[in-house]
């Protein structure tokens, strides 16, 4: 028999680890609705032409592609933004500026390490259909609200333009290089340059247009803008490349000082990418945020402590057999009162057991009908947390467990 485990980089969420998950996935819909944009949803699987000839060599080597029952080529989803530039191109009657939301899986064969997995969920936000660059600044303004929503504080968005970046190199094996600059030393990089054949005069002129590199009138607009948007953690770096090939303008990332996990968020303007897949000419600029990595933060810095693997706020002990009907009958009404409860399953298990059990699950009240409360019509309702107790009616019990 095969020992049970997941395919190496794919995971199991527990209740503890969905809780933050979804509750991440509800802050960020806030925020994501309240500037506007709508949700969206792609297929798992699209034609390999869609996918391919998109992204750049590097990321072509980690795309799941494969022929179907069909013979089609077909792929996974490597990210949701070539998807949403084949929705556009399908869709063109769509209204612009088209503002979409998307949280869905992607799937990469990454080499698997901290804070990398081959199944990651993204939660992306793009604005399609305007040039205007307060889209650009409005997007930073999404990104740093949402973080500070999550309860992130130690945080940096990463700025650049890849024209600027042209101004530096037209080279793409150059610029794969210098966007391994946030994970290799400098040395590290230019010995990886010499590699590829860049000369010891090239590299020294890229290096000294790098340390002498500002913001271009459009990048400064959108860093303007955005801080008029009340965006305080902005930084320009002009070593930020963002590696794929469909950027045309501003990029950016944002990264956490701990722990040590890579960027958080990703993404930047891509003018020519909807074009390119036969649809209309359609400027477009977006962000993603890595749900994977948010999370494992979130977890790792305990952000927060009061999270609970469970949604029951209640559970109904049940005393006797002879009083379960009391119990059922409790737990139906307070269902009905739109308070989420459990009613404990075996009549037969001691009211120690039974506690324990909703201590276990992190339930924070219990209620026992005994014989007593019966008799009288009231509820003991028990706090898991300070051991109180107290005898309520029904209108007492349900305002204290809300």
């Amino acid at each position: 028999m095969n020992q049970a485990q997941t395919l190496k980089g794919f995971r199991d969420f527990l209740p503890r680890q969905m809780a933050i998950r979804n509750r991440v996935i509800s802050t960020l819909k806030r925020v994501f609705e309240s500037y506007g944009f709508v949700e969206l949803a792609t297929p798992t699987l699209e034609y390999g032409e869609i996918l391919l000839g998109k992204y750049g060599e590097e990321a072509e080597k980690l795309m799941y592609l494969f022929k179907d029952q069909g013979n089609r080529q077909v792929g996974l989803k490597y990210d949701l933004t070539v998807p949403l530039a084949r929705v556009m191109a399908q869709y063109p009657n769509l209204t612009k500026p088209f503002k979409r939301y998307q949280i869905q899986p992607v799937f990469r064969a990454e080499n698997t390490q901290k804070g990398r997995y081959r199944e990651l969920y993204q939660c992306d936000i793009d604005t399609v259909g305007t040039a205007s660059l307060s889209a650009d600044a409005e997007t930073l303004a999404v990104i740093s609200d949402s973080l500070l929503a999550l309860g992130f504080t130690d945080f940096t968005i990463r700025v650049n333009s890849r024209k600027i970046l042209a101004t530096i190199t037209d080279s793409a094996a150059v610029l794969q290089s210098l966007d391994k600059l946030d994970k290799k030393s400098v040395e590290e990089v230019k010995q990886e340059l010499t590699t590829k054949g860049v000369s010891e005069k090239q590299i020294t002129d890229i290096f000294a247009k790098l340390e002498s590199a500002i913001p271009d009138a459009d990048l400064q607009k959108v860093i303007d803008l955005a801080q008029d948007m009340g965006v305080t953690y902005i930084k320009f770096d002009p070593t930020l490349v963002r590696g794929l090939d469909y950027y045309t303008g501003t990029i950016f990332e944002t990264v956490v000082t701990e722990p040590k996990i890579g960027s958080i968020t990703g993404g930047g303007r891509y003018d020519n990418l909807i074009r390119s897949l036969d649809g209309p000419d359609l400027p477009a600029v977006g962000t993603s945020f890595g749900l994977d990595r948010l999370c494992d933060v979130i977890e790792e810095l305990n952000l927060w402590p009061d999270i609970s693997p469970t949604s029951s706020q209640v559970l109904v002990t049940v005393f006797s057999a002879e009083l379960a009907t009391n119990s059922i009958r409790l737990g139906k009404e307070l269902r009905q009162r739109g308070i989420n409860c459990e009613v404990y399953l075996d009549p037969e298990a001691k009211l120690d057991k039974q506690l324990k059990f909703a201590s276990e699950k992190g339930i924070p009240y219990v209620v026992i009908i005994g014989p007593e409360e019966a008799s009288r019509n009231v509820f003991r309702l028990k706090n898991m947390q300070t051991g109180d107790q107290e005898q309520l009616v029904l209108e007492e019990l349900v305002s204290k467990i809300r």
